[in-house]
Protein backbone atom coordinates (compact mmCIF):
# COMPACT_ATOMS: atom_id res chain seq x y z
CA UNK A 1 0.00 0.00 0.00
CA UNK A 2 1.51 3.38 -0.98
CA UNK A 3 3.02 5.50 1.76
CA UNK A 4 5.67 7.19 -0.36
CA UNK A 5 6.19 8.41 -3.91
CA UNK A 6 9.17 9.88 -5.79
CA UNK A 7 9.30 12.17 -8.79
CA UNK A 8 12.19 13.87 -10.57
CA UNK A 9 11.91 17.45 -11.84
CA UNK A 10 14.32 19.34 -14.11
CA UNK A 11 14.89 22.99 -13.23
CA UNK A 12 13.56 25.19 -16.02
CA UNK A 13 15.09 28.57 -16.79
CA UNK A 14 11.77 30.17 -15.79
CA UNK A 15 12.15 28.57 -12.33
CA UNK A 16 15.27 30.60 -11.56
CA UNK A 17 15.71 34.09 -10.14
CA UNK A 18 18.20 36.87 -10.96
CA UNK A 19 20.90 34.99 -9.03
CA UNK A 20 20.41 31.96 -11.30
CA UNK A 21 19.01 29.71 -8.57
CA UNK A 22 15.55 28.23 -8.13
CA UNK A 23 13.17 30.83 -6.70
CA UNK A 24 11.82 29.59 -3.37
CA UNK A 25 8.18 29.51 -4.55
CA UNK A 26 9.02 26.87 -7.15
CA UNK A 27 9.79 24.31 -4.45
CA UNK A 28 6.10 24.46 -3.55
CA UNK A 29 5.25 23.77 -7.20
CA UNK A 30 7.65 20.80 -7.28
CA UNK A 31 6.04 19.42 -4.11
CA UNK A 32 2.51 19.98 -5.44
CA UNK A 33 3.34 18.39 -8.80
CA UNK A 34 4.69 15.37 -6.91
CA UNK A 35 1.49 15.14 -4.87
CA UNK A 36 -0.59 15.23 -8.08
CA UNK A 37 1.54 12.45 -9.61
CA UNK A 38 1.12 10.43 -6.38
CA UNK A 39 -2.67 10.64 -6.75
CA UNK A 40 -2.45 9.68 -10.44
CA UNK A 41 -0.35 6.63 -9.46
CA UNK A 42 -3.38 5.55 -7.37
CA UNK A 43 -5.71 5.96 -10.36
CA UNK A 44 -7.15 9.13 -8.81
CA UNK A 45 -6.80 12.90 -9.03
CA UNK A 46 -6.70 15.79 -6.58
CA UNK A 47 -9.78 17.11 -8.38
CA UNK A 48 -12.26 14.39 -9.22
CA UNK A 49 -15.86 13.31 -8.87
CA UNK A 50 -16.51 10.55 -6.34
CA UNK A 51 -19.98 9.25 -5.50
CA UNK A 52 -21.60 12.23 -7.22
CA UNK A 53 -19.49 14.82 -5.38
CA UNK A 54 -16.62 16.91 -6.72
CA UNK A 55 -13.78 16.67 -4.24
CA UNK A 56 -10.60 18.69 -3.85
CA UNK A 57 -7.66 19.00 -1.48
CA UNK A 58 -6.94 22.58 -0.33
CA UNK A 59 -3.84 23.19 1.72
CA UNK A 60 -4.32 24.19 5.33
CA UNK A 61 -0.60 24.17 6.13
CA UNK A 62 2.55 24.48 4.03
CA UNK A 63 6.16 24.87 5.08
CA UNK A 64 9.56 24.55 3.44
CA UNK A 65 13.10 24.79 4.78
CA UNK A 66 15.78 25.54 2.20
CA UNK A 67 19.22 23.97 2.57
CA UNK A 68 21.15 24.32 -0.72
CA UNK A 69 20.61 26.02 -4.10
CA UNK A 70 19.47 24.42 -7.34
CA UNK A 71 20.30 25.88 -10.74
CA UNK A 72 18.99 25.77 -14.31
CA UNK A 73 19.06 22.26 -15.89
CA UNK A 74 19.81 20.52 -12.59
CA UNK A 75 17.44 17.78 -11.48
CA UNK A 76 15.77 17.38 -8.12
CA UNK A 77 14.10 14.25 -6.83
CA UNK A 78 11.13 15.00 -4.61
CA UNK A 79 10.19 12.23 -2.19
CA UNK A 80 6.65 12.42 -0.78
CA UNK A 81 6.06 10.59 2.51
CA UNK A 82 2.59 10.26 4.02
CA UNK A 83 3.15 11.26 7.66
CA UNK A 84 -0.43 11.33 8.89
CA UNK A 85 -3.79 10.07 7.66
CA UNK A 86 -6.94 11.19 9.43
CA UNK A 87 -10.57 10.76 8.44
CA UNK A 88 -10.61 14.06 6.48
CA UNK A 89 -6.97 15.03 6.00
CA UNK A 90 -3.52 13.92 4.95
CA UNK A 91 -0.14 15.28 6.03
CA UNK A 92 2.88 14.88 3.78
CA UNK A 93 6.59 15.37 4.26
CA UNK A 94 8.66 16.18 1.18
CA UNK A 95 12.41 15.62 0.93
CA UNK A 96 14.05 17.30 -2.07
CA UNK A 97 17.46 15.94 -3.14
CA UNK A 98 19.73 17.05 -5.96
CA UNK A 99 20.04 14.24 -8.52
CA UNK A 100 23.53 13.07 -9.42
CA UNK A 101 25.36 14.33 -6.34
CA UNK A 102 27.39 11.90 -4.24
CA UNK A 103 26.67 11.81 -1.44
CA UNK A 104 23.07 12.95 -2.06
CA UNK A 105 22.53 16.63 -1.23
CA UNK A 106 19.26 17.53 0.44
CA UNK A 107 18.28 20.92 -0.98
CA UNK A 108 14.94 21.42 0.78
CA UNK A 109 12.47 19.77 3.13
CA UNK A 110 8.80 20.68 3.24
CA UNK A 111 5.38 19.63 4.44
CA UNK A 112 1.74 20.03 3.44
CA UNK A 113 -1.42 19.29 5.33
CA UNK A 114 -4.38 18.91 2.97
CA UNK A 115 -8.08 18.48 3.72
CA UNK A 116 -10.53 16.51 1.61
CA UNK A 117 -13.44 18.77 0.69
CA UNK A 118 -16.63 18.50 -1.31
CA UNK A 119 -17.07 21.40 -3.69
CA UNK A 120 -20.46 23.08 -3.91
CA UNK A 121 -19.91 25.22 -7.00
CA UNK A 122 -23.42 26.71 -6.95
CA UNK A 123 -22.98 28.01 -3.40
CA UNK A 124 -19.27 28.76 -3.88
CA UNK A 125 -18.31 26.77 -0.78
CA UNK A 126 -16.16 23.86 0.27
CA UNK A 127 -17.02 21.49 3.11
CA UNK A 128 -14.61 19.03 4.76
CA UNK A 129 -15.70 15.44 4.12
CA UNK A 130 -14.29 12.01 4.94
CA UNK A 131 -11.65 10.84 2.49
CA UNK A 132 -13.45 8.56 0.00
CA UNK A 133 -12.63 4.86 0.43
CA UNK A 134 -11.37 4.68 -3.18
CA UNK A 135 -8.48 6.90 -2.01
CA UNK A 136 -8.19 6.19 1.72
CA UNK A 137 -8.00 2.42 1.23
CA UNK A 138 -4.90 2.87 -0.97
CA UNK A 139 -2.84 5.09 1.35
CA UNK A 140 -1.00 4.27 4.54
CA UNK A 141 1.29 6.25 6.81
CA UNK A 142 5.02 5.88 6.10
CA UNK A 143 7.11 4.32 8.83
CA UNK A 144 9.41 6.66 10.70
CA UNK A 145 13.08 6.30 9.75
CA UNK A 146 15.18 4.17 12.07
CA UNK A 147 16.53 6.16 14.99
CA UNK A 148 13.92 8.94 14.79
CA UNK A 149 11.70 9.89 17.67
CA UNK A 150 7.97 9.90 16.88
Amino acid sequence: MPCEFRMTHRVRFADTDMAGIVHFANFFRYMEDTEHAFFRSLGCSVHMEVEGRKIGWPRVRTVCDFKAPLRFEEEVEVQLLVREKKARSLAYEFVCRKVGSEPPVEVARGAFTVVCVALDEAAGRMRAVPIPAIIADQIEVAPEPAGSEG
